[in-house]
């Protein structure tokens, strides 16, 4: 079988200064940063383990230019690394030593907000929250809710198909976008979606969504939006054990409940972040579960007394409902600012992202309790209860690199034994140059090859954030090295299910 997937195209010595002369008129110098004080701010993202110095750094101010750039590149055979906040947690904007990082921050207006029909047209570099912000005189709000959608851009959230604390009732990225104008390597412009109910031909607007700037630049993207609930509230509950709040969350979605968000904070992840947002967080908890409830003022009601006899009966010890919507948001604070509350006890910190079946969460997380004496490390766990979705918080300190391999390989463990009890290695922060090992433990050498193929179909030369995502037939092959047995991979010192 050969390995198609890497071009020998930009092997040879970029020609940056080729690059530069195409552009020349093109774009504003303001937009083009090659001094190195200049572009060390976009050497990672924000898993901040890899870096890769950019040799050249290029915002565009308008689609007209982004298509110059792209143009030029694809005849230069130069590799190029889409960017927009920097916040993703995966190493996806890393950049390529030999490509440069196009930043999508400049793209940053919203073209139009339609309450009548619920959406707004927005470009790649508005903040999330930005969206939310423009549509509240008309009722409405975007629902995808990353922690950090202070920060967050819209191109970066399609691109990774961000979630939120909401997004087990309101969706992920690709529950909520509804158009997008692409622009492809050849600089050609193609629409994805439609704002109508179907559109025709194949859905490739849901495979572009998630692919990680492998396929192409969003340029505009029109966004569903929807109407703000009357009343929202949020149950703290308090119980003494990970397993009975793992049990409480799989009663209360087998209850028939959806809320618009559960979820759980374990005791170290409690202590963590009360002294930060001073939210009273019963800190005597072995587990913290959010569960909330939005509607009208009746539905609100008689939801909070459903959700807190299921909490009773799996035997929450303690039960608190917001009584104001201040408190309902203080609730949640301490859930939002988790990672800044550990980069207050720890010099560092390593965000994992895995997904599991919700039946195997007490089991999972007391696996993860059990490496974090095996790999002499502290973890934290603060995540998306209601659709599994883990957020393990590996602290260490990079100053000492015997530290840094025992985060690895523990982020390693944690994202295997994600697979090996029937989940998947990421919910919303992509694979990037993360993941990419453990997507030879997900999926077999067919269904990479699947994948490279589509990637080639949008990107024959592959230029567009390459060496990430899809593992190489070597990769998977010297990664499967230090696992295999009997002809199969095989992960020792996981525990069994």
């Amino acid at each position: 079988m050969t390995d198609t997937l890497i071009s020998p195209a930009y092997q040879q010595t970029p020609d940056f200064p080729g690059l530069l002369a195409r552009l020349a008129g093109k774009l504003p110098q303001h937009c083009i940063l090659s001094r190195v004080e200049d572009t060390r701010a976009y050497e990672c993202d924000g898993l901040s383990l890899y870096r890769t110095l950019p040799p050249v750094v290029i915002l565009p101010e308008n689609e007209a230019q982004l298509i110059a750039v792209v143009t030029a590149c694809k005849v230069l055979n130069i590799p190029i690394v889409a960017r927009g906040a920097g916040t993703g947690l995966s190493g996806g904007a890393m950049p390529h030593a030999q490509g440069i990082i196009l930043g999508l921050s400049k793209l940053n207006r919203i073209l139009s907000i339609d309450p009548a029909s619920a959406s707004a047209v927005v470009q790649p570099g508005v903040r999330n929250l930005a969206i939310s912000e423009a549509a509240a005189p008309f009722g409405l709000y975007y629902a995808p809710d990353p922690s950090s959608q202070i920060a967050c851009t819209i191109g970066g959230n399609i691109a990774e198909n961000s979630g939120g604390v909401h997004c087990l009732k309101y969706g992920l990225t690709v529950h909520n976008i509804l158009r997008a104008r692409v622009i492809t390597i050849d600089g050609e412009v193609l629409e994805l979606g439609s704002e109508a109910p179907d559109s025709p031909g194949l859905e490739l607007l849901a495979a572009f969504i998630g692919s990680e700037g492998m396929l192409g630049f969003v340029t505009e993207a029109t966004v569903r939006l929807i109407p703000k609930p009357a009343c929202a509230r949020v149950v703290m509950a308090s119980f003494a054990s990970v397993e009975s709040a793992g049990h409480a969350v799989a009663n209360v979605i087998g209850a028939g409940i959806i809320p618009a968000g559960l979820e759980m904070m374990d005791k170290r992840a409690v202590h963590m972040v009360e002294p930060f947002v001073n939210a009273g967080y019963d800190l005597e908890a072995n587990a913290l579960l959010l569960c909330e409830s939005d509607g009208t003022e009746e539905e609100v009601e008689h939801e909070i007394q459903r959700m807190e006899a299921v909490f009773r009966e799996a035997g929450a010890t303690r039960l608190q409902v917001s009584s104001s919507e201040q408190e309902r948001l203080t609730f949640w604070a301490g859930r939002k600012n988790a990672f800044p509350a550990a980069g207050r006890i720890s010099p560092d910190y390593y965000c994992m992202d895995g997904t599991i079946p919700r039946r195997h969460l007490a089991r999972v997380l007391n696996a993860i309790e059990e490496m974090e004496d095996e790999y002499g490390l502290r973890c934290a766990n603060v995540f998306h209860a209601g659709d599994g979705n883990l957020h393990p918080l590996i602290m260490f300190d990079s100053n000492k690199p015997d530290e840094v391999e025992r985060a690895e390989k523990f982020g390693a463990a944690i994202l295997e034994l994600c697979v090996q009890v029937g989940g998947t290695i990421t919910g919303e922060h992509g694979v990037g140059i993360e993941k990419i090992n453990q997507m030879c433990v997900q999926f077999t050498r067919p269904e990479l090859d699947f994948f490279s193929a589509f990637k080639r179909a949008f990107d024959p030369y592959s230029l567009l954030n390459p060496e990430k995502v899809v593992p190489t037939l070597a990769r998977c092959a010297e990664y499967g090295k230090m696992h295999v047995h009997g002809g199969e991979l095989r992960f020792p010192d996981l525990p069994r299910f």
